[in-house]
């Protein structure tokens, strides 16, 4: 990556980024015309490559601009904080849907980045998401009480089948083009009384 692209002027900059995370929010990484991200930061597709030497570079500044945003709205709703999975599950939801309503194109681009399948990016994704997220999110888990649930409960496992199921249903929701952030949040909500019912400890 070219350094001159951090001595643009800062709302150059952001146009760039922000053109970068509407085209490749829409489409599949490999769908994704690279001319169409200059055309809408405003320069040309040359330029554009002085920045960034390739496509897959852009991408992974993309995300990683993403990632670290989606961390800046974690730590404020301290999702990796607490005694209670399910308060933190229902933390990080809470900062998930702040993220899409102010980003709603880069919330967009996280998750399509997330289940992206192309081996030219992939596996950088998936090593950059463990390092961002996985690791803070096994500790936590590590740090919770197991009499607080089922008896003989794969914490872990619990952890990843609740986290998945968030996930895939709004990866399901991008896909047909309908991501409705109330019913997200209201969706959420009920998954997470039944799972409480189903892993929380009675009595």
């Amino acid at each position: 990556m070219n350094e001159k692209f951090f001595e643009l002027p800062p709302e150059k900059r952001q146009r760039i980024i922000n053109s970068g995370y509407k085209v490749f929010s829409a489409d599949s990484y490999k769908k994704s015309p690279v001319g169409e991200i200059a055309a809408g930061a405003g320069i040309s597709k040359s330029l554009l490559f002085f920045y960034f030497r390739n496509k897959k570079e852009l991408y992974l500044y993309l995300w990683d601009e993403s990632a670290k945003m989606t961390m800046k709205y974690l730590n404020h709703y301290k999702c990796y904080e607490g005694k209670d999975l399910f308060e933190m599950m229902e933390r990080g939801m809470r900062a998930k849907l702040h993220i899409m309503r102010e980003h709603p194109e880069m919330a967009e681009f996280a998750v399509r980045a997330f289940y992206e399948k192309d081996p030219e990016i992939s596996a950088a994704i998936q090593k950059s998401y463990w390092n961002y997220f996985s690791i803070r999110a096994l500790a936590a888990i590590k740090a919770l009480n197991p009499d607080d649930f089922t008896p003989g409960l794969d914490i872990g496992l619990m952890y990843r089948n609740m986290y998945l199921a968030a996930e895939g249903y709004m990866w399901e929701m991008l896909q047909r083009g309908d991501l409705d952030y109330e019913k997200l949040d209201k969706d959420f909500q009920l998954l997470l009384e039944f799972w409480k019912s189903v892993y929380k400890k009675k009595g």
